[in-house]
């Protein structure tokens, strides 16, 4: 058994999108990407020319992750797509950051050992590494600016699920840092609202983080996480919603693990669990690509 994922956008913020989740007719979706692969974790921007998505593509032939781009027209058009951002170790969680003119990317990167920021050098596919931002494997790393400094929501890998069990926060008056950890992390502990899914947005005046819901499977479903007390000594949060799958696809209402926005677009991705023949055929794949060193 395997997961499947697929990405797709709903023109409305995600406010609204929380507040009212979408119907099947309403949501845009990327082309399938052939077998044995997906594409997952979107984030996208808004540009005058259209959209530009990126999302995390994965192959089981390949098990590790890319960063790469759909751009659509004002239409909702696909027009082009292509690599965004390769390493030579997985990436995934493309967290798009504006600030001071430029536009950053914060990917999931944790086998590389610490967190990169990323800066947009050419548009949408040339991205710099600029600075590390944590000596940490921090794992789907969330940044938002409130109260006048900024503030990182991430999970760290470890035994007994913890990257799904933990959340941890940083504060830094500065997006470059030196970023300082929470004087409580882990802030909050439990597989249903500690790891980051998607971006923090505000309603009804307070602070919402969406979390991924882990306690039935990975990426069940989304919660939502309202912030009531952020300091860098305090953090009380509650949570105050649920989004599921529901039947917006046909066959994926397994998982739903990601709640992104930008302007008046929201992004989202949905699980199928998927059983095939083929599986030790594309396990074998694998193996042979990693014994010649084709990884």
């Amino acid at each position: 058994m395997i997961e499947l994922w697929h990405a797709g956008f709903v023109p409305r913020p995600i406010a609204d999108v929380a507040a009212n989740p979408p119907t099947a007719d309403e949501i845009v979706w990327l082309p399938p990407q052939g077998g044995f692969r997906f594409a997952a974790d979107p984030f996208g921007i808004k540009r005058d020319e259209g959209l530009t998505l990126f999302a995390e593509t994965w192959d089981y032939r390949v098990k590790r992750g890319e960063i790469h781009y759909f751009q659509y027209d004002n239409d909702n058009r696909l027009v082009t797509s292509g690599p965004a951002l390769i390493e030579p170790f997985h990436l995934s969680y493309p967290f798009l950051i504006e600030e001071g003119g430029e536009l950053y990317m914060l990917p999931e990167a944790h086998k590389s050992g610490v967190l990169t920021l990323y800066r947009c050098e050419r548009f949408p596919d040339r991205w710099v590494p600029v600075k590390t931002l944590l000596d940490l494997p921090a794992i789907d790393a969330t940044v938002v600016r409130h109260d006048g400094r900024w503030w990182m929501f991430y999970a760290l890998p470890g035994a007994e699920r913890r990257a799904m069990r933990e959340l941890h926060v940083a504060w830094a008056d500065d997006l470059r840092g030196p970023w300082r950890q929470h004087a409580a992390n882990p802030v909050r502990a439990g597989l249903e609202t500690s790891r980051p899914g998607g971006t923090p947005f505000v309603q009804d005046g307070k602070l919402h983080l969406p979390m991924q819901d882990c306690a039935a499977t990975y990426g069940a479903a989304i919660n939502l996480l309202r912030i009531d007390t952020l300091t860098p000594e305090r953090f009380c949060a509650t949570p105050v919603g649920r989004l599921t799958a529901g039947e917006w696809l046909d066959g994926y209402t397994d998982g739903f693990h990601t709640l992104s926005g930008h302007d008046d677009v929201t992004f989202i991705d949905v699980k199928r669990l998927h059983r095939s023949a083929a599986e030790p055929f594309i396990k074998l794949q694998f193996k042979l690509r990693k014994a010649l060193g084709k990884r």
